[in-house]
Parts: structure tokens; C-alpha cells; sequence
């Protein structure tokens, strides 16, 4: 039986749907791929990328358009740099209460704060008394103010 090539035996691990293509073998506690080639393990999203379209160059990330992190298909993934791969980032912090990314119940005016950081600067958007118009209104903020927020686009 003749050897595989590693892009052979990756797409072997991988179940493709109309949409996502995900991972099938072994995953990180985040959710992220993990194929081993050339005696070393790397991100199957980054394997994936690699074999479809090239090297992946120095100080570049690979970003899923989708959030899914298991999905390997090259159509959802994209080369960013950190900063944008931060921008893409789907949903609130783990730690956050309100559920909205950039919105906290801020206790002494009774109303929901809204803010969005960009570029190590905190940029305050309002003070809402309703939970939507704030969750609206960062939106709004990170669509100005973000190159890659792709979730905020497609709200809008």
C-alpha cells in the first residue's frame, strides 16, 4: 500500500459540509485542530491554509471568518495580523455578565456602559438604560472603527 502524503492524510481527518469543514482527529481544549507532519504538531487551520494556498508569513495569523474552530476549509480562513484577528473576535469576554462584547452594567448610574477598545485606546460610546441599544451601539462603534469585525457586519 502506497505511502500517503501529509495533504493526504490531512484531508482524510476532515468532514466537509456545505459550509465548515471540520476537524475530525484530535483537538486543543479551545477547539482548534491539531495534525502532526514532519514530527511536529501544529493548528490544523494553519495545515490547512498552508497546503491550499502557501506559506503562511512571518507575524500573520490565520483568521476563521466563521468562528468555528474546528473548521479547516480554506474558504473561511483568511491571513490577518493579531490586531485584526483580535477585531474578529466573536461574543463577549468569558468573565463578561451582560453577554454583549463592550457592555457592562454599570452599578452607580443604574445603566448599561458601553465601550469599545482600538488600538490600546478605550473609546466610551454611551451609557444605555436598555441592554439592546447599548449591544447596538458598540456594534456601531467596532464597525467604524474595526477592519475586520465581520460579525458586527453582518448584524448591521
Amino acid at each position: 500500500m502506497p505511502k500517503l502524503t501529509p495533504a493526504e492524510r490531512f484531508w482524510a481527518k476532515v468532514e466537509k459540509t456545505p459550509g465548515c469543514w471540520n476537524w475530525t482527529a484530535s483537538k486543543n481544549e479551545h477547539g482548534y485542530g491539531r495534525f502532526r507532519t514532519e514530527g511536529r504538531v501544529v493548528k490544523a487551520h494553519r495545515a490547512a491554509y498552508e497546503i491550499a494556498r502557501g506559506p503562511i508569513p512571518p507575524r500573520l495569523v490565520v483568521d476563521h471568518i466563521c468562528h468555528n474552530p474546528g473548521c479547516v476549509n480554506p474558504d473561511h480562513l483568511r491571513l490577518a495580523t493579531h490586531k485584526q484577528n483580535q477585531e474578529n473576535r466573536a461574543g463577549a469576554r468569558h468573565n463578561n455578565k451582560s453577554g454583549v462584547r463592550g457592555v457592562v452594567w454599570y452599578k452607580a448610574s443604574g445603566k448599561w456602559r458601553a465601550q469599545v477598545g482600538h488600538k490600546g485606546k478605550l473609546h466610551h460610546v454611551g451609557m444605555f438604560a436598555n441592554l439592546n441599544e447599548a449591544a447596538a451601539a458598540v456594534a456601531a462603534k467596532r464597525r467604524d472603527l474595526f477592519t475586520h469585525s465581520e460579525m458586527d457586519r453582518i448584524s448591521a
